[in-house]
Order: C-alpha cells, then structure tokens, then sequence
C-alpha cells in the first residue's frame, strides 16, 4: 500500500471519562479521529486499536468572539485612578490609543501569539479578531494593505488556534466628526477603502488553514450612517457582520443628538438584523429595543470582564433570556480571559441587581454552555448541531476528572461544578484538531512565544 495513503487512514482514539453532548454526558466516551483531526466516530463501546486513556472530562472548546489582541500588552495598565479625577470608558480610551500608537507588526505579533496561547490554556478553541490597527504609526496604509492582518493570523497559527479575522470599518472620530489624529491607525475614509482592506485581507487567509474571515463596522460613531447601510448591503453575503452598539450612554445620548434615534433603534429599523449580526455589549437598551432585537435572532456579544472594568453597565440578560435572545461572550481587551468567570459574571451580576438565584430557568450551566457555543460558533462562520459531530474537528477542553470536587460528582451535578466552582487549574488541556495543544498547563510552543512576546514588551516599554 502507498505509504501516503496509509497515513491518511491512520486514526488516533481518545478515551475519556465523559464527554458533553448537547444532550448530556456520555460516559465513558471514545472518540475517534483521523490524521486531519476529523472525528470519525464517538461511542461509549471501546473500538479496536491503540487508545489514549484521558482522565478528565471533554467539553466542546469555546468561542472568544471579541478580541482586540494588542490591547493585552496594557492589561492592568490603566487601574490607577488619581485622587480628584472622574475616570470612566473615554479615559480608559485614551491609555488605549496610546498603545494603539506605540506597536509594531512584530510586536503585534508576538502580543496576540502569547495572548492566543493564553486563551489556549483557559478552553478557547477559536476567536474572533476585531482588528482594527490597520496602518502604519503615521496613519499610512503598508504596501501591504492587510499587514497587521497578516501578523494577527500568523499569530494564530504560531498559537495553534483557530481565527476568524474580523476587519473593522473605522471612519469617523464620533457621530458626524472627522477622526482625532490618536485614531489614525484605524482610518478607511470611504466604503471603497474598506473594500480594499477587506479583500486584502482574504488573500492572508490562505497562509493558515484554520482562518476564516468576517467583517464589521466598528460602531454607529465609527462610520457615517449612510456608509453603513451601503457597506452592510455590498459586503459579503456569506460573512458573519460584527459590530459595537449601546456600549456606554454618552453614546447613545450623542446618536440621539445625531440623527434622533438611540443606536440599537437605528440598527434595528435601517438594516435587515437577522442572526449574521453579532452585536457587541448592547449594554444600555429600552424595553422595544430589547424586545424586537430579540425577534429578531441577531447574537448579543457579551464581554463581562471588561465590561466590568470598563464601568460600562450591565445587560439586561435575564429579561433577554426570556424573550429568546441568543448570545456569546468575549474578552474584549483581555483584563479577564476565563470563560468560565465570564460565565459566572454574567449570571451573578443578574442575581445582585434582582435578588434572585434563578438567572436561568433550570440547568443554569447546560444553558450557559449550549448557549455560548453555538452562537459563539455562528460569530466564526461555523453552523453545527452538535458540540461534537462525526465529520467536524475534535475541537475540546478537557477537565481534569479527579480534581476534588468532580471525583464523586454524579452526571447531574457535574457540568454545575465545572462551570461554577472551576479555575484554570482545573484544566487538564486543550484539544484542536485533534491534538493537545496545550496540556497540564504547557502550550507546544510555549517558550518561543514567551520570549518573543517579553522581547516585544521590553522594547515597546510600556509596562
């Protein structure tokens, strides 16, 4: 037999304690995938050949689908706040411009490459790049007009995780004003500029296999409101549309000012939303905003750590929940990274602000899961059933099943105690394609993307 094609048949048998379906768990549970990381079966009879033993718990990986990578270099940057002086979301922006400012590609680079690494090591499988930080520090295009593109992508790769580069439209300083000189890096002036970046863009795609493309309007005071509707109606038909809405309330009041509409009302009654709209925070709704967005099946993008730290408020997701309304969460600018503590904000925020435990009718933690994985999946482009399916990648992250409180925990309790009483060091790994690319707390590539990013920090002297 051609040696090749007997590679290609070549599988590799997972067995773990238990693996989540959306139906529950199946336990034991072997797993089955060929040389590409494809799953080729999943079954609780053990199978024929060589099996890996896995002591831990397998869940499907989760969706990051808010990133903005080289805000990591300033986390925790930003937290002194001098006696006197109101600190809020526009002082927080100007410390960002001024990282925005100070990176190069390379230093781009090796931020979202450690940054990736890390979302890794805490169960993100894959994420969706806001990426915005298009030019040069003098605001000008590189020759190569997806440059910083190019590098968050190789950065993913270098990582191992997969991406869905997300391209901003960045046009306008706020409603109706021309952009400050500290936004110069983010500016396409026209619809046609964008265009350019956007198809520019696809073309870097091809240099990693597990990269895939969306695209976005960063805000309605990021972009004339006309270029919207025009770059929305033009854009690709097959994309996954990002955008921030409602994040503060100077916001709303100025697209109030503008054009006599709040934001989400003018989103709502100016483009056909429908669930190719992933709408970022939508923090400060009314009552038939909230209502007719969740009509419409558009995914809220929910980003509790920085939301949190940026004093942004909070989302009205009890009531949201009720109406039907789907979302996902993301890190944003990367203060918070765990997805299970994005989790738990977002359902003990609803309990402070109600005075009630039931955020969630019935399994608070299967929802949570369910719910963030197949939106999360649709911000990357992906439509699925099933969290593991026969022909999909076997793409997990494994708890590790002997850790106290899960040892002795019966299948109706567990996914609660993960979800709920779990840290980072309860992982056991982090499975893509197939493969551990991080396990007992060490990433493959770990000590090359350590060095370059700390080369990076200390010549960007920023910290």
């Amino acid at each position: 037999m051609d040696k090749t094609r007997q590679f290609s048949q070549e599988k590799k048998i997972f067995k773990f304690n238990a693996l989540l379906q959306n139906s529950g768990w199946l336990s034991p549970a072997f797993v089955e995938v060929d040389d590409q990381g494809t799953i080729q079966k999943i079954s609780t009879q053990q199978p024929e050949g060589k099996i890996e033993n896995v002591e831990g718990l397998a869940l499907p990986g989760f969706q990051n689908t808010h990133s903005h990578a080289f805000q990591y270099a300033m986390a925790g940057l930003a937290e002194n706040h001098p006696t006197g002086n109101d600190d809020d979301f526009w002082t927080w922006r100007e410390e960002m411009y001024k990282c925005a400012l100070s990176v190069d590609p390379d230093q781009v680079e090796a931020i979202a490459a450690i940054l990736y690494a890390e979302m890794l090591r805490v169960g993100y499988t894959s994420v969706a790049e806001f990426h915005y930080l298009h030019h040069d520090k003098n605001g000008k295009p590189y020759s190569n007009l997806a440059e910083m593109g190019e590098r968050l992508v190789a950065a993913a790769k270098t990582a191992g995780i997969k991406i869905t580069l997300v391209p901003v439209f960045y046009q306008k300083g706020n409603f109706g004003q021309e952009p400050q000189p500290r936004q110069r890096r983010f500016i396409s002036t026209t619809v046609e500029d964008y265009f350019k970046l956007l198809d520019a863009s696809k073309t870097v795609l091809k240099n990693y296999e597990n990269a895939s493309l969306g695209f976005s309007v960063h805000s309605l005071r990021a972009v004339d409101l006309p270029d919207i509707q025009i770059t929305f109606d033009k854009g690709p038909r097959n994309l996954p549309f990002h955008l921030h809405v409602s994040e503060q309330k100077k916001e709303v009041n100025d697209c109030l000012a503008h054009c006599g509409k709040r934001p989400m009302q003018w989103l709502l009654e100016n483009l056909p939303v429908d669930d190719r709209f992933h709408l970022v925070h939508s923090t400060h709704l009314n009552d038939d905003e909230l209502k007719k967005l969740a009509k419409s099946r558009a995914n809220v993008v929910l980003c509790p750590s920085t939301e949190g730290n940026l004093g942004d408020g909070i989302f009205r997701m009890k009531e949201y929940v009720k109406l039907g309304g789907h979302w996902s969460i993301g890190t944003d600018s990367h203060i918070g990274l765990n997805p299970l503590e994005e989790f738990r904000m977002i359902d003990y925020r609803q309990r402070l602000i109600t005075n009630k435990r039931n955020t969630f009718q019935g399994d608070a933690a299967s929802y949570l899961v369910n719910e963030s994985v197949s939106s999360g999946r649709k911000a990357m482009g992906i439509f699925t059933q099933h969290f593991f399916e026969t022909g999909k990648p076997f793409d997990a992250v494994v708890y590790k099943s002997n850790s106290h409180l899960l040892a002795d925990t019966i299948d109706k309790n567990r996914l609660a105690t993960i979800v709920y009483t779990c840290d980072s060091s309860r992982v056991l790994g982090t499975i893509v394609n197939g493969q551990w690319i991080v396990k007992e707390g060490h990433h493959q590539n770990g000590h090359a993307i350590k060095n370059h990013f700390q080369k990076a920090i200390r010549n960007l002297q920023n910290r």
